[in-house]
């Protein structure tokens, strides 16, 4: 097979929750023998490269990564344009990307490079399935996040027929609407394209959703980072959406990622000292932005549990304005219970047995790293499917709890402490992580149902 891998070209959405699974992936293609070029925009291919650079991960120089070549193009911004506003990148993403891709598929192949046979690509990249099939480029789509989600996009042309949204993807009507039962309720204002900013920033947003709904129709395979008992409903509402998850690089959770920011391994160290099951991990992912408010309700909410807790605080977590002098003194109190670090391996941290729950924003990525090692989750969602995610953990599987915000907004530090202390003391909801964790293992293992979608997409790209 060696002599005549396929030269596979993957292309993410610019985000982290994007990067990580179809770099997941990607380290399993190269397993398989495949050629692997990765393509990301140039400020997420700059990131990569700087943080893989300061993890020391890559002796072998920038470009390569344990057999994936890195290569990058524009975003499509304008110079000055902000890379934080959502609206813009989506605009960028859709507007100017797809032709950005037919380009850089032409280039490869007149470097004498093999020829790029596939392109698989985000189901939030759509827009670019059309350029790589006028090259004779077939296409495979992976969803990064859940089924549910993947089918509600699947379904907004009928759901805008009927009358539940105008044709700009604002709500026309109130109440909650069921795809089918055993699927998280959607509501019309918490849909994945309602994002901050400006009118136009969510027209673009979506018209990215309303895009995915071609995915089945210019994509020979349709393959989800999900697992069938996760989502039995969402697979059975849409048969050719393949489950391959949750995905994973490597067992010995060793092989990079992706990451954005470099991370700060010191933290294993730690937890290897903490007692079994006694640690709160807190991490939001790459975009969730505190008010300082909040972010202090949190810190002290945190400090009166008690409990030894690891916190993930980005440079960039709160909206400016933290007074250091009050942050550092926070620290001063709770060092040696709380430990706080700019970034960490989360797989690494969440399979670790000290771990007791985990405090997130229900991005679907720290979900099925959640389910996959048992961890009860405290959600605290904050945009996007999120809310959909959010669903899943506190009333279908049952795995977790929600906060609740007071009549101001604001999760109070008494209401962290009182989640937290139900969810460590929830043995049922203990148990249903541990049997939803055992299924999710099933699922990726030898003869479980992933694995053997997984399988069925390796002897496609081979064929």
């Amino acid at each position: 097979m060696a002599g005549a891998a396929p030269h596979v070209m993957v292309l993410p959405f610019p985000a982290q929750g994007h990067v990580t699974p179809l770099m997941e992936l990607s380290h399993r293609l190269v397993d398989h023998g495949f050629q692997v070029t990765f393509v990301c925009t140039e400020p997420i291919h700059k990131l990569l490269l700087d943080a893989l650079q300061q993890n020391a991960h890559s002796g072998r120089g920038d470009e390569a990564l344990d057999g994936i070549r890195l290569v990058s193009i524009p975003d499509g911004l304008a110079d000055g344009d902000s890379r934080r506003d959502l609206g813009k990148v989506l605009a960028g993403v859709s507007g100017r990307v797809p032709a950005y891709v037919e380009e850089l598929i032409r280039e490869t192949e007149a470097s004498g490079k093999r020829k790029v046979q596939w392109l698989v690509a985000d189901s939030t990249m759509a827009c670019c399935y059309q350029a790589a099939r006028n090259l004779g480029v077939r296409v495979a789509s992976v969803c990064p996040a859940s089924a549910a989600c993947l089918v509600t996009s699947l379904r907004i042309p009928q759901l805008v027929r009927d009358g539940f949204f105008d044709d700009k993807g604002f709500p026309k009507r109130h109440g909650t609407l069921e795809l089918a039962p055993g699927m998280p309720p959607l509501c019309p204002t918490q849909m994945a394209w309602n994002i901050d900013g400006a009118p136009e920033g969510r027209q673009a947003a979506f018209e990215l959703v309303f895009g995915m709904a071609q995915v089945t129709g210019l994509a020979e395979i349709v393959m989800c980072n999900s697992f069938l008992e996760a989502e039995t409903a969402a697979f059975k509402l849409c048969p050719n959406v393949l489950p391959i998850g949750p995905l994973f690089a490597d067992q010995e959770l060793q092989k990079p990622v992706g990451q954005f920011w470099p991370e700060d391994a010191s933290c294993l160290e730690w937890l290897d000292a903490q007692p079994q099951n006694s640690v709160v991990y807190v991490a939001f992912g790459s975009l969730t932005i505190f008010d300082l408010r909040q972010f202090r309700e949190l810190a002290e909410g945190l400090e009166l549990t008690g409990r030894p807790f690891l916190w993930v605080v980005r440079p960039d977590f709160t909206s400016g304005g933290l007074s250091k002098a009050w942050f550092d003194e926070f620290q001063t109190r709770v060092a040696g219970t709380g430990v706080i670090v700019s970034w960490c391996p989360q797989q690494q941290v969440l399979a670790h047995p000290a771990v007791a729950c985990f405090v997130s924003h229900c991005g679907w990525n720290s979900t099925m790293e959640g389910v996959r090692n048992g961890v009860p989750i405290l959600c605290w969602p904050y945009f996007s499917d999120q809310f959909a995610n959010r669903s899943y953990i506190c009333d279908i599987w049952r795995t977790g709890l929600g906060v609740t915000q007071s009549e101001d907004g604001l999760v109070t530090k008494e209401e962290v402490k009182i989640k937290l202390e139900r969810l460590t003391g929830d043995k049922g909801i203990a148990e249903r992580a541990r049997v939803l964790r055992d299924a999710a293992r099933k699922s990726v293992n030898e003869g479980g149902s992933s694995y053997e979608n997984f399988k069925r997409f390796v002897d496609l790209l081979t064929e």
